[in-house]
């Protein structure tokens, strides 16, 4: 796709280019489908960005939400979408909030835990994700349960599938995947933090910054933003 002719100077590096450069991390928000095709609120909403911009959107996955702040960082990519996080902040700047979704626990039905509190017990195993959003809400938060960690969220299902996990922390909506998945099991309704999702971009790039800013906003207004969640399906999502 061929970048328009009066490209925006605060995104003209990226018209010239040809290509809109998103970084991915396996997560609730990006998926693969049966095809090996990447789908999911981030793809489309990284989408509608690249369609404003007039290129076409390429996106690359990294392993984990700290190599995709590096591929920022070190200006492998263009954008990316993280939950707003103080250490992240530290790299990488973010838009306003695109959506958000509560950190809480998957737990078996049968669980005495019907609050987070509730979990916090000598002996128990709460699996959840290194060096992710969910890992940094939780921290001095556990008293007596112990954290088990791993690189993805799919890991941590299955340690709590296998047994090998008490509890399973996350956000809200791949929580609620996980249980229509995995019968016998309930999601909390209180939570312990929350994950506040923008874009994010290079640190210091305050043209770049200021545009995403305005396309965020206004993805949010007109229901780019609401559609792509009802696209992928996601319940416990919201506007933030």
């Amino acid at each position: 796709m061929p970048a328009p002719p009066t490209a925006d100077p605060r995104i003209a590096d990226i018209a010239r280019s040809g290509a809109l450069r998103l970084a991915l991390f396996p997560s609730f928000f990006y998926r693969r489908d049966a095809g090996g095709e990447p789908r999911g609120v981030g793809i489309e909403i990284a989408q509608a960005l690249a369609e404003r911009i007039g290129v076409v959107l390429r996106p690359t996955e990294y392993p984990s939400p700290p190599k995709v702040v590096e591929g920022l960082a070190a200006g492998l990519a263009d954008v990316a979408l993280l939950g707003i996080d103080p250490v992240r902040g530290k790299e990488v700047d973010f838009s306003p909030p695109l959506l958000a979704a509560d950190f809480t626990y998957l737990v078996p039905e049968n669980s005495a835990a019907r609050a987070i509190a509730d979990a916090d017990r000598p002996g128990v195993r709460v699996a959840l994700v290194r060096h992710h959003a969910m890992d940094t809400a939780l921290r001095g938060k556990l008293t007596a349960a112990v954290p088990v960690y791993v690189d993805t969220p799919d890991a941590a299902y299955d340690l709590f599938r296998e047994g090998l996990a008490d509890v399973l922390a996350g956000i809200r909506p791949g929580l609620l995947m996980y249980a229509g998945k995995l019968p016998g099991t309930r999601v909390l309704d209180d939570a312990y933090g929350r994950n506040v999702i923008a874009l994010a971009v290079k640190k210091g790039e305050a043209g770049r910054l200021a545009y995403v800013g305005e396309f965020a906003m206004q993805a949010r207004a007109d229901g780019t933003v609401t559609r792509a969640i009802a696209s992928a399906g996601l319940r416990g999502v919201d506007l933030g």
